[in-house]
């Protein structure tokens, strides 16, 4: 199975290091100052799973895409408010049989993919990884869970479905086939949304939420706003998924955050549409409503609005 991964960074570069350290047949799409990188120094995974250095991993640009065929498989390890430019990238790589798996936050992703490619390319799909890019391009894994969660969003058992699983399975990372893809997506969504939303509004992590008046209070009021979105959508988290949720955004002791915090901390981009925005959209409240989630999104748009102000007047 030829895989093309979209974009080699903490996410695309870890699951695809561990394709192509365990033999699969696999191809980066990036930018060409990654693709030197990446020929200069390969790709490097650090680990508690276990280190690996990839020398020299295949690596093709947008614009030498066509001349490669289609591919059976592409993956997208791209953030969300990349996937307009991506789509148009990696769209070459797409022929007749080619499946799409997008490991990308929240649902938006899924309405622009069946637009440009049509609902029966693509897959659904999640990952649970928390992971990073090093200054010197090294890949850092956080800690040891690195799953990706797939299947047909009818959740069939299709012949391509098997196939994935063949070529997933045993690559060094968790790789579980579901047949109910889409509600594991919308329960990492109900869960990222209000993680996202509370330590980013906060600027700290849970356990430092926990400990300030109301903190507690607040962060559940928020999950159970995404809680009521998932099951105004038919997608509802199960109550096991939804204790763990609460488990661990209410952990006292916890030094989680959301990687969008991060992200804000150091200037970067953020998905702020596409996690709480479209969360916020989808739950039938107004920005301005006074409501956690409408709270959460005004922030993290007063913070792109800085942040893009900051950029003009250079």
């Amino acid at each position: 199975m030829r895989i093309l991964i979209v974009g080699a960074g903490a996410t695309g570069g870890y699951f695809g290091g561990r394709l192509l350290q365990h033999g699969r047949d696999v191809s980066f799409l990036v930018r060409e100052r990654r693709a030197a990188q990446l020929a200069r120094d390969g790709l490097v995974i650090r680990s508690p799973a276990g280190d690996a250095m990839l020398p020299a991993p295949p690596t093709v640009l947008a614009r030498e895409l066509g001349a490669r065929g289609p591919f059976d498989l592409v993956v997208l390890g791209c953030k969300a408010y990349g996937l307009a430019q991506a789509i148009d990238d990696f769209a070459p790589a797409v022929g007749p049989d080619t499946a799409i798996l997008p490991l990308l936050n929240g649902m938006r992703h899924l309405d622009l993919l069946d637009a440009r490619f049509g609902a029966d390319k693509v897959l659904g799909g999640q990952c649970s990884i928390a992971a990073t890019l090093d200054d010197d391009g090294a890949i850092r894994h956080l800690n040891r869970m690195h799953d990706l969660v797939f299947g047909e969003r009818d959740g069939t058992a299709s012949e391509r479905m098997q196939a994935i699983t063949r070529a997933l399975a045993g690559a060094g990372f968790d790789a579980h086939p579901s047949d109910a893809a889409l509600q594991a997506m919308w329960n990492k969504w109900v869960f990222l949304a209000s993680l996202a939303g509370i330590t980013c509004l906060m600027r700290a992590p849970v356990g430092d939420i926990m400990a300030a008046p109301g903190g507690r209070e607040t962060t559940l009021a928020l999950l159970e706003e995404c809680r009521a979105t998932a099951g105004r959508a038919g997608h509802a988290p199960s109550d096991a998924a939804l204790e763990r949720a609460r488990a661990m955004l209410t952990d006292p002791a916890s030094t989680l955050t959301a990687s969008m915090l991060r992200d804000l901390q150091q200037g970067h981009p953020i998905e702020a549409d596409h996690v709480v925005g479209d969360m916020l959209a989808r739950s039938g409240r107004e920005p301005g409503d006074g409501s956690m989630l409408a709270v959460a999104y005004a922030h993290l748009k007063a913070y792109e609005a800085g942040r893009a102000r900051a950029a003009a007047r250079h």
